[in-house]
This record gives C-alpha cells, sequence and structure tokens, in this order.
C-alpha cells in the first residue's frame, strides 16, 4: 500500500506544486522565526561577552525605595533595580590581592556622529555611543587597528562600524553634536571588537570628557557597576573569576552594601534582560508562520480533495479485492507525508535564504548582525515535523473519505451531492451573534457612561475580556457557519453578473453554491489575511486621524522644532537664537522634567510658557484657566491624571524633586586628601633619594628625584572632575492645582512654569524637548522657515517642520510598522490565491464532462473562461468583503477600547478598502486563468466520453 501512494503521488505530482508552495511558505516562516531569535540570541551574547569584558563586577546591593520605603526601581520588565555605586570603591577595590585593576567606565548616549558630507549617522537610528577609554585605561575587547587612543579632550578614536558609516579616518576632523552644540575633534584611532554592534556608532574620548558628560547627563558621578580584572590582558576562566569573587566579598566584608558578580554571571543576566526586551519578535513572526500554514492546510486539503476524487475508483477496486479502509486511508496518508517533506525541505531552504537576505540588508542600513543565519539540526527537525503534520492533518479528511466509501458508490463517476449545512451554519451564526455582542459589550464599557447592562457585575469588568471573546467567536462562527453562507453570498455578488452576463454568470453562481464546503474553505483562507490587514488599517488610519486632529484642531503653531535624533535634546543656544528671528508673534518651548512626583505620583511633568496655553495650543475644554494658573506658579493638571488619582481644582500637591548637586565640602575634602597624598609620596621619594645619595648611589637618587617630579607633575595633570563629590538633595513646594485640561495634547501631564521648575529642580534635570512657533500677521512663512533653517544647519540634528511635516512625522512609525506587518501577512494572502486556483481547478475536474457538453453544444471558449473569472471573482470577493465587514468592526471596537491611550478618532480607511475590493477582483481574474486553459484545452470528445 505504501508503494501504491507513492506511485500516486509521483502521478499527481504536478497538482501537489501549489500545496508545496504553501507548505514551503509556512515553514519558512517557522524556520525563519526560529533562526531569527537564535542569531539575535547569538549577537546578544556575542556583545555582551565584547562589550562587557570584566573578570568581577562590582555593584550596590541597595534597592531603590520610594518615600515610604517600598520598592520604586521595578522596571517594565518586572526586574528590581538598585541604587548607583560610589566610584571612590574602585580604589579599595585595587587594593585587595589578585586584583589587576579596578576600572569604571562612563559612557554618553546623547551626542550625534556627523559624516563626513556633513549629515548625522543614523540621526533617528542606532545611537552614537561616546565611551571613555585611552592607553591608561583601555578596553580590552577593543583592538586598535590604526592610529592611538586619545590623548586629550579634542580626540577621538572611532570604531570600525562608525568610520565606515561616516567616512571619516585617522587624521580627519570630525564633528559631534553634543549638548552645548557642534564641536570638533580629531580622529587619532581605529579600532575594532569581536562582535558587531547592531548599528551603534561607538566613538571613543578621553575619560576626564566621558565622565563630565555623563554626569552631567546622569546628574550624579555614581555608576552602576565597577568592572574588576584580575589581569589586564587575558580573561579569567569561569573558575578563577569565582575565585577573584570571593576573595572581593571577603576582603569587603559584610558592612559593605555591595553586590559582587562574576563576569559570566553579570554578561548572562545582560543577555536574559535583553534578549527578554526583543522577545517579541519572535513570537510575532511565529504568529504569522501560524496564519500562514492555517491557510495553508485549506490549499492541502482541497488538492487532496481533487487526488481523491480522481482516485476514487482505483480505491474502490483496491477495497474490492481485499484493501481495508486502513490501508486506503494509509496509500493517502503516504501521499501527504511526501508532499510535508518535500515542501517542507523547500521551506527549510527558503527560510534559511530569506534570514540571509534580511542579515544583508540590515548591515546595508547600517544595523550590522555578526550572529550566523544558517538553521540548526532543531530547526530543520521542527520545520519538517511541521510541515508534515500540517500535510498529513489537511489530507486526513479527503483520506478518510476514500477510506469509508463504499465500493459501489466509488465506482460511480458522478459527484454524490454534499451533505446538508443548515445545523453547521445555525451553529455557526449564533457565534457570531455572541461574539457581536461581545463586541457591543466592549464598545459600550469603553465609550458609554460605563453601565451598558443592567447587571452591575458585568459592567464591572475589564472591555478587554469582551473583545477577546468576542474575535475567537466571530472568526471561528464565520469559518463554521461559511458553507450556509455560500447560497445567499453567490446570489448577492453574483446579481451583476447574472445581468451583465445572462448564461456564464448564472452558470457561475450556481456552480459555487453545488461545492458550499470547498468553496467556504477557500474563502476562510483568504477571510483570515483580509481580516487582520483591514482591523490594522482602521487602528492605523485611527492613531494617524487622532495625531492629525490634535496638531489641525489643539495647534495654532505654524512650525514645531525638535530634534531630528531620538537620543539628542535641543540645544538651548539654537533655540535662543531661534525665537529672536524677526516675524515671530509668539514661541513657546516644552522641556520635559526628570526624577519629579507630583502628590507623591511619578507622573510626566513638563515645563512651559503661558503662551502655549494662549496663543500656540490653547485648551478647548480646561476646568479652571490653565494659562493664568502656568502664569501664577500653580499645576495644569492633565483630566486623565487627576481622574486618575482623584485630583481636584483647587487641592494642595507636593511637587518634589530629587535631584544630584556638587558637594562642595566633600569635594574641598577629596581636593585636600589629593593634594596631601601627592605630598606625601613626593616627600616619600625625595627621602629615599636623599638616603640613597648618602649612601653614595648617585644614579639612584636621581631616579628617585625624576619619580618625585613626575608625580607632582602627574597631579598636575589630573582631571579636576574626577575628584568632585555630588550629593543628592530632595526640594518640595506645595503647589495649587490650578486647573485641569481636557485636551488630548495635555490630557496625561503635568505643567509647571519654569521658576516653579526651577525652585525644586537643577536646570541639567531640564530637557529641552520641542520649540512651537507661531508667524506674526503678514509674516512670510517661506521667508520665517529660512531663517529658522538658516540657524538650524550648524547644529546638524536639529529639524524645522510645518503642520504637515509635523504629523508626517508622528505618524511615520505607525507606518513604519504597518508596512512590516503587511509584508508579511502578503504570504498568507498569496497562500490564499493558490486556494482560489486550486478549488476552481477541484472544479473543473469534476465538472469535466459538464464543461465538455457545453462545448459541444455551441459554448466558446470565451465562455468558458469568463464561467470560471465570474467563479473566481465571486469567490474572492466572497472572502474579501467577510474580512473587511469582521475585520473593519474589529478595528473601530478596538480602537473604542483603547481610547484612552490616545486614540481620540475613529478613522475607517473607505480608500484601502475599495482597494481591498479592487485587489480581490483581480486577484479572482489571474486565479482564473489557469484552470480556464486546462479547461479549454480538453478535447471535447474525450471530455463527454464515459470512462
Amino acid at each position: 500500500m505504501i508503494r501504491i501512494g507513492l506511485r500516486d503521488a509521483k502521478s499527481h505530482m504536478r497538482r501537489f506544486v501549489m500545496s508545496i508552495i504553501a507548505i514551503a511558505l509556512g515553514v519558512a516562516f517557522v524556520v525563519g522565526s526560529f533562526c531569527f531569535g537564535e542569531m539575535l540570541d547569538s549577537q546578544i551574547d556575542s556583545m555582551m561577552a565584547s562589550n562587557s569584558d570584566a573578570d568581577v563586577y562590582v555593584s550596590s546591593s541597595v534597592v531603590k525605595t520610594d518615600d515610604d520605603g517600598e520598592p520604586s526601581g521595578t522596571a517594565d520588565d518586572g526586574k528590581v533595580q538598585y541604587e548607583d555605586i560610589d566610584p571612590d570603591v574602585a580604589g579599595t577595590l585595587e587594593e585587595i590581592d589578585g586584583v589587576s585593576s579596578a576600572k569604571v567606565f562612563y559612557n554618553y548616549m546623547g551626542a550625534v556622529l556627523v559624516k563626513k558630507d556633513g549629515t548625522a549617522v543614523n540621526g533617528g537610528g542606532a545611537p552614537t555611543l561616546l565611551l571613555g577609554i585611552d592607553a591608561q585605561q583601555p578596553w580590552r575587547a577593543a583592538k586598535l587597528t590604526d592610529g592611538h587612543w586619545p590623548e586629550n579632550d579634542r580626540e577621538i578614536a572611532l570604531h570600525a562600524g562608525a568610520a565606515d558609516q561616516s567616512g571619516l579616518k585617522v587624521g580627519d576632523t570630525a564633528t559631534l553634536v553634543l549638548p552645548d552644540g557642534p564641536e570638533q575633534f580629531k580622529v587619532v584611532g581605529t579600532f575594532d571588537t569581536d562582535a558587531a554592534q547592531m548599528g551603534a556608532s561607538l566613538v571613543a574620548i578621553s575619560p576626564a570628557l566621558a565622565r563630565q558628560l555623563a554626569v552631567e547627563t546622569n546628574h550624579t558621578d555614581k555608576v552602576g557597576t565597577i568592572g574588576v580584572y584580575g589581569d589586564e590582558h587575558t580573561p579569567l576562566d569561569a573558575k578563577a573569576q569565582e575565585a577573584l569573587a570571593g576573595k572581593i566579598r571577603a576582603a569587603l566584608g559584610s558592612t559593605e552594601q555591595v553586590k559582587v558578580e562574576t563576569g559570566e554571571q553579570a554578561r548572562a543576566d545582560d543577555a536574559k534582560s535583553t534578549k527578554e526586551q526583543l522577545g517579541f519578535i519572535q513570537p510575532l513572526i511565529m504568529v504569522f508562520a501560524v496564519i500562514a500554514l492555517f491557510v495553508g492546510s485549506f490549499i492541502i486539503a482541497n488538492t487532496f480533495t481533487m487526488i481523491v476524487r480522481d482516485s476514487m475508483r482505483g480505491y474502490a477496486l483496491l477495497r474490492s479485492v481485499g484493501a481495508s479502509p486502513a490501508q486506503v486511508f494509509l496509500t493517502v496518508v503516504v501521499q501527504a507525508v511526501l508532499l510535508g517533506v518535500v515542501g517542507s525541505v523547500i521551506g527549510v531552504l527558503l527560510g534559511w535564504g530569506l534570514l540571509e537576505l534580511i542579515a544583508q540588508g540590515m548591515n546595508q542600513m547600517g544595523y550590522a548582525l555578526s550572529g550566523s543565519a544558517a538553521p540548526s539540526t532543531m530547526d530543520v527537525v521542527w520545520g519538517v515535523v511541521i510541515g508534515i503534520a500540517v500535510s498529513v492533518l489537511g489530507a486526513s479528511i479527503p483520506a478518510r473519505t476514500a477510506a469509508t466509501a463504499p465500493p459501489i458508490q466509488a465506482m460511480n463517476e458522478t459527484v454524490n451531492p454534499e451533505k446538508p449545512v443548515r445545523t453547521r451554519g445555525a451553529i455557526g451564526i449564533a457565534m457570531m451573534v455572541f461574539g457581536a455582542l461581545a463586541w457591543w459589550l466592549a464598545y459600550g464599557l469603553a465609550t458609554g457612561d460605563g453601565k451598558p447592562t443592567p447587571w452591575d457585575a458585568v459592567n464591572g469588568m475589564d472591555s478587554v475580556i469582551p473583545m477577546a471573546l468576542g474575535a475567537v467567536c466571530l472568526v471561528i462562527g464565520v469559518i463554521v457557519a461559511g458553507p450556509a453562507l455560500v447560497g445567499p453570498a453567490g446570489k448577492i455578488l453574483g446579481w451583476v453578473p447574472d445581468h451583465v452576463f445572462p448564461v456564464t454568470g448564472r452558470l457561475a453562481s450556481r456552480n459555487l453554491a453545488r461545492a458550499k464546503r470547498r468553496t467556504a474553505n477557500t474563502a476562510a483562507a483568504l477571510f483570515v489575511g483580509i481580516a487582520i490587514v483591514s482591523c490594522l488599517g482602521v487602528i492605523a488610519g485611527s492613531v494617524k486621524a487622532s495625531l492629525n486632529d490634535v496638531v489641525d484642531t489643539g495647534m495654532d503653531a505654524d512650525y514645531a522644532v525638535r530634534s531630528a535624533s531620538m537620543t539628542t535634546a535641543l540645544q538651548d543656544k539654537a533655540v535662543k537664537e531661534m525665537e529672536q528671528v524677526k516675524g515671530i508673534e509668539a514661541s513657546a518651548t516644552l522641556r520635559q522634567m526628570y526624577g519629579v512626583t507630583v502628590g507623591g505620583k511619578d507622573v510626566p511633568a513638563a515645563i512651559t510658557q503661558p503662551a502655549l496655553l494662549t496663543t500656540i495650543a490653547p485648551p478647548q475644554v480646561q476646568d479652571g484657566n490653565a494659562a493664568k494658573a502656568l502664569e501664577d506658579g500653580q499645576l495644569v493638571v492633565g483630566q486623565s491624571l487627576a481622574d486618575k488619582y482623584g485630583w481636584k481644582l483647587g487641592q494642595r500637591l507636593e511637587l518634589k524633586a530629587t535631584t544630584t548637586d556638587i558637594d562642595e565640602a566633600a569635594t574641598a575634602k577629596a581636593q585636600e586628601a589629593y593634594q596631601r597624598q601627592v605630598e606625601e609620596q613626593a616627600g616619600k621619594l625625595q627621602a629615599e633619594a636623599r638616603q640613597l645619595a648618602l649612601a653614595g648611589d648617585a644614579d639612584g637618587a636621581r631616579s628617585k628625584v625624576a619619580q618625585a617630579q613626575q608625580v607632582v607633575e602627574d597631579a598636575q595633570h589630573v582631571d579636576p572632575q574626577s575628584l568632585v563629590k555630588t550629593k543628592e538633595v530632595t526640594r518640595s513646594e506645595q503647589v495649587t492645582v490650578g486647573a485641569i485640561v481636557e485636551d488630548y495634547l495635555y490630557v496625561d501631564c503635568v505643567l509647571v512654569n519654569q521658576q516653579l521648575a526651577n525652585k525644586v529642580s537643577d536646570t541639567s534635570w531640564q530637557m529641552l524637548d520641542q520649540l512651537y512657533i507661531k508667524a506674526a500677521p503678514g509674516t512670510d512663512l517661506e521667508t520665517l522657515r529660512k531663517d529658522l533653517e538658516k540657524i538650524a544647519k550648524p547644529y546638524y540634528t536639529i529639524a524645522v517642520m510645518d503642520k504637515d511635516e509635523f504629523k508626517s512625522s508622528m505618524a511615520s512609525m505607525v507606518d513604519q510598522v504597518l508596512a512590516i506587518i503587511y509584508a508579511l501577512l502578503a504570504l498568507s494572502i498569496v497562500i490564499a490565491i493558490f486556494g482560489i486556483v486550486n478549488t476552481l481547478a477541484l472544479n473543473v475536474s469534476e465538472r469535466t464532462k459538464e464543461i465538455g457538453l457545453l462545448r459541444a453544444v455551441g459554448t466558446s471558449n470565451g465562455q468558458v473562461r469568463g464561467m470560471l473569472a465570474i467563479e473566481s471573482v465571486i469567490l474572492s470577493v466572497y472572502g474579501t468583503v467577510l474580512g473587511i465587514v469582521v475585520g473593519t468592526f474589529a478595528g473601530v471596537v478596538l480602537c473604542a477600547v483603547y481610547a484612552d491611550q490616545g486614540i481620540s478618532k475613529i478613522a475607517v480607511p473607505w480608500g484601502q478598502l475599495l482597494l481591498f475590493l479592487a485587489l480581490a477582483i483581480l486577484v479572482g481574474l489571474v486565479a482564473s486563468v489557469s484552470p480556464a486553459r486546462r479547461a479549454i484545452k480538453e478535447p471535447v470528445l474525450d471530455a463527454v466520453r464515459s470512462e
């Protein structure tokens, strides 16, 4: 029976082609998902091994707490955060036996490297990272390839990736955009690391400058960790690391509130955390893999239905000569296994190839990956197993039909009528109604007064629950009820063809109704992809419409000025110059405040001027006078925050900020201690020189004197910043809530004026984010723009945008994400198109004699083509309409459920949905070409003859 199955598979190999493609695409997604995850893990592991190269790491074990003593450092991933550690601990660590050095590495991520052609490197992508490295404090994992490390604050060395991206080389003058604006540096060296840096531009600067920038940014001289090295050049193995960590723990004792980890432990923890943050990527790809395989299973089922129908007489003969139903079932399953193996192998190779292309594309875009894209043995095994499993599942129902059909019935060449679909239709429609009611409830809970039903228990539930339940019921309900909907849908969608093409149109709509299950299964494959695309289209359209509405109705500014880089702020100097440009009626800045709590709550706080609330973007719905409240030094609170925390107009709240200031007393003490240390060391060397001179060792005495002079000279060149000590200072003010604003622009933040902000927060804790400018009446906007851009040009990263550009910049992220998802979903829709071709081919196969008779009585080849084209178009439009209706409904409800996330306006992209319908008609026409060619290629006499 296995040989019979293999022989049948060989004879039907042409009909397997589309199923093989479907399996290959689905398996390619699966293998690609696994491979991409492994490549990303490999990249992260190699980066951690290269970038975090210390043998032991010492950090604070003190958990960050809030005013009530509760842990306040819990990040989004659930990890507890710890206080920073004093860098002076490094001196203590270096005195421990077995420690070669203990290093405090400072870095700064708010800079932008400028290319040789004057444009920014990675303006909106991976960051430019400045690292404090020099010959005295090298990075063990970095290897100089040319030149030398920086020797002063005006020299830099570039990582190989940064050099390639910028076009700079040793000897060139480079520009770095720093907090105070662009500054010039000389490139004195290039270096490389074993691992690619995923697009980040690494720049080595002097440790003194790195510390200065880090302290200004982080507002403290403390650091997260101190790296301890047992050997300056050779990494210790795991056993030696643990031994060194044990010595450090013993030396520090229990009184020190520190945590000591081996380098292996620290790297593993950091890698795990990074992988968890990027862990959404692999499941996302797997979702599309499941969709593709789900859609592909319909094609496989139709393919084997066709094969079983063609081979039914052969199976009947096998049953007649004694073959059992199980043996007949086995012959079909053997073909499915062969199909799965072939499709899976192609899918593995396709997934590997696609991932190599993705890796190459990311390298070209500046996001270099050094991890391997090759699939592992388990990736191949899983891909083949999944491909075979889907093939066997798809073939199981046709195989059961072949195995259980009575031999006499199987001998009959006519197609047996389908079983009634009324019961199935009733069940599916009931599920659809229940799903629609669940979505109505979710919509009511999200948009109504909170009481859409008479039952308090129902009204109190989270709207996400009925949303998810409704989605499951509606999708499954549509698939279950599909066969019962084919007849009515065929009549409705076939009305136009029936009247335009009376003969071929009527035949086409009736032909689809003769195989309701098959038609419904094919339409379901298309329905799933179109539903998801339509839902995402509504969400994306609503998000962009909401953003546009905020700008169009809530903002009267002619220009918005912001940094084109995600890692840099606007420079105060540039903003002050812009505000002095002739032709400006009003301007207002928006500064983000950090380390601030309001009423004991960690909420977004921003600094602005009354002009924002009177001229630039006056609020439409407010309780109190927001502009006057801001001018009087009161709080302007967003409505959502007021609702969340129960804040009322006139209520007194504590505005508190914990900042880091210079500790004058500690700094003076540190300077005195250093000076005393230098004097003692120089005095000791001079005393030794005198003793050597008295002993007659003139050369030794001169050597000691030279050493003493070197100690004094080194002290004169020490970085003063390294002796600056800081302390945490907490300031607070009791402030009145002067206004509560409902407009979306202000709904989730607290606004204060500059005077109030400066009472509790240092200016270094205030990041200048945006500048809004309104032109004076009669001002030429183009001239004003040119004047603003002239000021912005020397800063490289400052973008001047009009309203349309501002809206476009806010919506660009939505479009980028949507483009990726559409590209992934496109493959599932392509698979669904193959399903339409397969279904038409099966219909043609079953109606060979019928089509032959039509041609014999005078039906032209064009009419046969037209009939099949109309069938294909109706089938394609049917699946598309179902997807559009359900997907649009889902998008509207989702937008309502998540309205508090900023989706204030629901926008259905009708143009996009009409485009889907037009594409459905085109898909139907294209899908009908091959089956129609096969139908008219058969000679009439051969088609009508009895088999």
